[in-house]
C-alpha cells in the first residue's frame, strides 16, 4: 500500500506525512529503511519519547493540538508545525524558534468541521493575527500554508465542501498577505479516510497513519 500511495502522491508534487503516533520506533525505522522522512506526531511527549531513538535526517511535523508550554521541547529540532490556533502559541514559538536559532515552518489550523471539539483558528481569528503588530516583528516563524480536518462522516460531499472551504480560505490568504512571498503554498488536508477528496480539492500535505501502518496500537 505504501509504495502505491507515495508513487501517487509524488506523481502530483504531494508530500505524505506518515502519521506514527502510537506506533513503535521500529515500525518507523522499517517505513525510514523505504525512504520516508515525513513523519507526524500527535503529542509532543510521544516525539520526545522517539526521536532519540531514530535518525536525525527525519523531517518531524508537530500535527495535533500544541500547548505553548511544549514547546520549548519541540523548537531544537521540530520541522514543520501544522497546528498554530492563536497568536498566543505562534509568539511562543517565535520565541523558542529566536532560542535556538532557528526559523519554524507553521500553518495556520482552521476549523472547518461540524465537530465542535476540533481545535482551529475563525477567518475572523486568522485576519486579526496577521494584521498584529506583534506577527509583524516575528524573525523566527514562517508562514507556510494552512491546514484544516474535515468532519468525520460518510457524507463525502460534506467533506468535500469543507476541504474546499479550507482551500478558498488559503486563496484568500494568499492574496491578501502573503502575495509574492513562495513559501506560503502548503494546504495541509486529508488522512487515511478522505485523502483522495482531499488531493482532488487541493491538498498539498497528507497526513497518513492507519493506511500504512495498520490499526493504532
Amino acid at each position: 500500500m505504501y509504495e502505491a500511495l507515495l508513487k501517487n502522491l509524488q506523481s502530483r508534487g504531494i508530500t505524505l506525512v506518515a502519521v506514527s503516533k502510537t506506533h513503535p520506533v521500529e515500525r518507523i525505522l522499517e517505513l525510514y529503511q523505504r525512504g520516508q522522512r515525513d513523519f507526524g506526531e500527535n503529542r509532543v511527549q510521544e516525539l520526545l519519547e522517539k526521536a532519540p531513538h531514530l535518525p536525525a535526517d527525519i523531517r518531524w511535523h508537530l500535527i495535533g493540538h500544541l500547548q505553548t508550554n511544549k514547546v520549548r521541547y519541540i523548537a531544537p529540532f521540530i520541522h514543520m508545525i501544522h497546528s498554530v490556533d492563536s497568536l498566543r502559541l505562534l509568539a511562543e514559538i517565535e520565541k523558542q524558534a529566536a532560542k535556538s536559532g532557528r526559523t519554524i515552518d507553521c500553518l495556520l489550523q482552521f476549523h472547518i468541521a461540524e465537530e465542535e471539539s476540533k481545535f482551529g483558528l475563525s477567518e475572523d481569528e486568522a485576519d486579526v493575527l496577521l494584521q498584529s503588530q506583534e506577527y509583524h516583528t516575528m524573525r523566527h516563524v514562517r508562514i507556510c500554508g494552512v491546514m484544516g480536518m474535515a468532519t468525520f462522516t460518510d457524507n463525502t460531499d460534506q467533506v468535500r465542501a469543507e476541504f474546499r472551504h479550507l482551500r478558498c480560505i488559503f486563496e484568500r490568504l494568499r492574496t491578501t498577505y502573503f502575495a509574492g512571498a513562495p513559501h506560503f503554498r502548503e494546504i495541509s488536508m486529508g488522512m487515511s479516510s478522505d485523502w483522495e477528496i482531499a488531493v482532488e480539492e487541493g491538498s498539498t500535505i497528507v497526513r497518513i497513519g492507519s493506511l500504512i501502518f495498520g490499526p493504532r496500537s
